[in-house]
């Protein structure tokens, strides 16, 4: 007889087996001319399907952005315009999470607080918590994204938990620089002091890197109108000084796409359609063109990563600096973040380029993870280069929400990386969702639709009674304590516990398992498990027989 000897593996490093399939061509000294010329030929080929794929896919990220706000960007200004409820700093997050989510950019939801702060609509401090919630939700894109490898459930365990890594980093940072923001105000006083010698009248260049080369293409498609977001934020907000009947009227009735003459010259000018029409048409285009390009880039980038060259990438990549600078290796990857974002001007292009490669195995979650951190920094940097760009007599407070954005990011950064236990729970919170996700596909649409859409209405509907939202608050806080408590004690000391604590079997299955609603969804199309699903004894198994 035989036995099969198991050896434990982690779920979330790629073996040799999964890189290698592709190892058996000949050596490059013993192919002939021909076979040369076709290897370079064929490489150079698919260079130019992961360029092509990679261009389009940055336009079908600015295409979903224009969908979401020619859908819901007039309703993103009815939010705004709600400023009672803006001082209060929960609120104050969940609608920054809420309008990011609708207008699909950061850029554009932190340019109307500011516009806003500007017009002394609101003021400063519960700008600084709406910019909070716009840091997390422009993290939903790089989150859509990673269903694109949902097919694969290896793949889409490491590529849904390096989009999610980002997600947990900024609700961490958000639990403990809100309340702490609330009550003495540190990024408020930092950035007043850094900005005191700033003047209104001074200026700098605006940058515009990824603009120049994705703009000749969208503009042909798409004008989106953002000032008439701004309109309806100033000018219906009863409570301002620049509320105005008539103009809020003219906002609300305005359509968001840019209007045109005969030589405007973009698709969707001259088709007539309505904003919501419209809005429907290019939603559908540009899911439609983001997975064409996400699946083309990862089929091609999956045939150049394998055999020597995935092991050589996989090994440069996720090594560390020669000793003793091994430290400083994920510093280096935080400044390489940094750089390219503020290369491409955008978080989310930045992340959402590198989730397929996380879910190929080539880039490992651990180093994802710095490189999230420095995409954090490089798009506040950006906001600080736009507002020092800007012009008015309120550029100085312009310039103090950008700084108290930066600011958050890299005080988080000191918080959560350089001592390495603080550095594995947001990596550890993004394992155990990649982990979920993998046996329950559902998961994740179930994810999006609760974090990015249904938590923050539901917190904005409760602000309508404040008393019943800090109730609401409390119990959601002394729950996740409880929780945390008994987890630890379970773990370290279950013996002390009473008998039925020392397991969670005395809550009903539905409460301490998705397996009830699994049984439920895994029966729809969407969610229907496949072979590949099957539980199956991975390659790098180590298979030994021993007689009996």
């Amino acid at each position: 007889m035989e036995h099969l000897e198991v050896k434990e593996v982690d779920a979330w490093n790629v073996v040799d087996d999964e890189l290698d399939t592709d190892n058996f061509e000949k050596p490059w000294n013993e192919k002939s001319t021909k076979g040369k010329v076709i290897k370079v030929l064929t490489l150079v080929l698919k260079m130019l399907i992961v360029l092509a794929s990679l261009y389009f896919f940055i336009c079908s990220l600015s295409f979903l952005s224009s969908a979401f706000q020619l859908l819901g960007g007039k309703s993103a200004g009815e939010v705004f315009a709600r400023s009672k409820i803006l001082n209060n700093p929960i609120i104050g997050l969940m609608i920054g999470v809420l309008v990011t989510v609708l207008v699909q950019s950061s850029s554009t939801s932190t340019s109307i607080v500011v516009a806003m702060v500007s017009a002394g609509i609101v003021q400063l401090r519960p700008a600084i918590s709406m910019v909070m919630g716009a840091n997390i939700g422009t993290t939903v894109t790089n989150t859509i994204v990673s269903l694109g490898q949902s097919m694969d459930r290896k793949m889409f365990r490491r590529a849904f938990g390096g989009a999610t890594v980002h997600d947990c980093f900024n609700w961490l940072c958000v639990f403990i620089f809100l309340p702490l923001e609330a009550v003495l105000h540190p990024l408020e006083k930092i950035s007043s002091a850094l900005t005191q010698g700033i003047s209104d009248d001074d200026k700098v260049s605006k940058l515009d890197f990824l603009k120049v080369i994705t703009k000749p293409l969208t503009k042909t498609i798409i004008g989106i109108e953002k000032s008439t977001i701004k309109n309806i934020a100033k000018y219906c907000t009863q409570t301002g000084d620049h509320y105005n009947i008539s103009k809020c009227g003219g906002a609300r009735n305005a359509s968001m796409m840019k209007a045109c003459d005969d030589k405007c010259g973009y698709l969707f000018a001259q088709a007539g359609l309505g904003d919501t029409t419209t809005g429907v048409i290019l939603l559908i285009a540009s899911l439609i063109l983001l997975c064409v390009c996400l699946t083309t880039l990862v089929k091609t980038l999956q045939s150049l990563l394998l055999g020597r060259m995935a092991q050589t990438l996989k090994k440069h990549i996720n090594s560390d600096l020669p000793s003793p600078f091994g430290w400083l290796t994920g510093y280096l990857f935080i400044l390489v973040g940094t750089g390219m974002t503020i290369l491409v001007q955008s978080s989310s292009v930045f992340t959402s380029a590198l989730t397929p490669l996380v879910g190929l195995g080539v880039i490992s979650l651990d180093r994802m993870y710095p490189l999230t951190l420095g995409s954090n920094i490089g798009t506040t940097c950006t906001a600080v280069l736009a507002a020092l760009a800007a012009t008015g007599d309120k550029r100085s407070v312009t310039i103090q929400v950008a700084i108290s954005h930066l600011l958050f990011n890299i005080f988080g950064i000191l918080v959560f990386y350089p001592v390495p236990f603080m550095r594995t729970i947001p990596i550890n919170f993004a394992k155990m969702l990649g982990n979920t996700t993998a046996d329950y596909r559902w998961f994740a649409i179930l994810y999006l639709i609760v974090v990015f859409l249904l938590m923050p209405m539901l917190f904005i509907a409760l602000s309508f009674s404040l008393p019943l939202l800090y109730v609401v608050i409390t119990l959601i806080i002394a729950a996740i304590l409880f929780l945390t408590i008994l987890n630890i004690l379970q773990d370290k000391i279950p013996e002390k516990l009473p008998e039925f604590l020392r397991t969670w079997d005395f809550l009903p299955k539905p409460m301490r398992s998705l397996e009830p609603y699994d049984s439920v969804l895994s029966k729809l199309i969407c969610c229907r498990k496949s072979v590949d699903d099957a539980d199956v004894i991975p390659l790098s198994v180590v298979a030994k027989t021993n007689p009996v």
